[in-house]
């Protein structure tokens, strides 16, 4: 397992909901989409660095974004030229998703991807494996559908002004012991200034 210090701020899950859109999801927070795309948080979240080590090592063409919300990552990962597929439980955020990004982006949970095996070189969980209903089905969906890597965008435990209450957060033992389990063959941690990435590799 490896660590490597780099510098992403905090910000809200990518992929919160409003009341309508809880679709039978219990692990959701109550935030409007245009706070998700508010300029300030945006420059907060230096999604390039987290972009490069996603990609770090591999070649990639085609990506899923699970839990895409209103695709911010969706949309870098277009813009780095790759075959982009979101998918989120929330239809108002999705279709905020396609008026930023191009690409196809379906309705959907994490915990029951429609795609055939091994169908994308690269998943991305941006802060969505916390908020799943059942985490270790999420990332045995991740590993079905990853050729290459699934990376896992995770808030750090501890108690925080912002981002999900403690409650909602996962502890690193048990993120490494779910990717254990799901039969991930490497997992890589990268310690980011407010958060914490999980390179997975099926």
């Amino acid at each position: 397992m490896s660590s490597t210090p780099a510098a992403l701020t905090t910000c809200r899950s990518e992929h919160a909901v409003n009341d309508e859109g809880r679709l039978g999801h219990e692990r959701r927070f109550v935030s409007p989409a245009e706070r998700l795309r508010a300029p300030e948080r945006l420059a907060l979240m230096e999604v390039p660095r987290v972009l490069d080590l996603c990609l770090e090592g591999i070649a990639a063409v085609r990506m899923l974004d699970v839990g895409t919300g209103t695709g911010i990552f969706a949309e870098a990962f277009a813009g780095r030229g790759l075959d982009v597929t979101g998918i989120d439980p929330n239809p108002s955020l999705l279709a905020v998703a396609r008026q930023h990004a191009t690409g196809a982006f379906l309705q959907g949970t994490a915990e029951k991807l429609p795609f055939a095996d091994r169908s994308f070189d690269v998943v991305m969980m941006g802060h969505v494996l916390h908020e799943t209903d059942d985490r270790a089905a999420a990332l045995l969906e991740a590993r079905r559908v990853a050729r290459k890597r699934v990376a896992v965008l995770e808030w750090p435990y501890l108690e925080e002004d912002q981002g999900p209450p403690l409650s909602h957060r996962l502890q690193e033992s048990e993120i490494l012991s779910l990717a254990h389990d799901a039969g991930f063959s490497l997992i890589e941690k990268t310690v980011l200034t407010h958060m914490q990435l999980y390179r997975l590799t099926p």
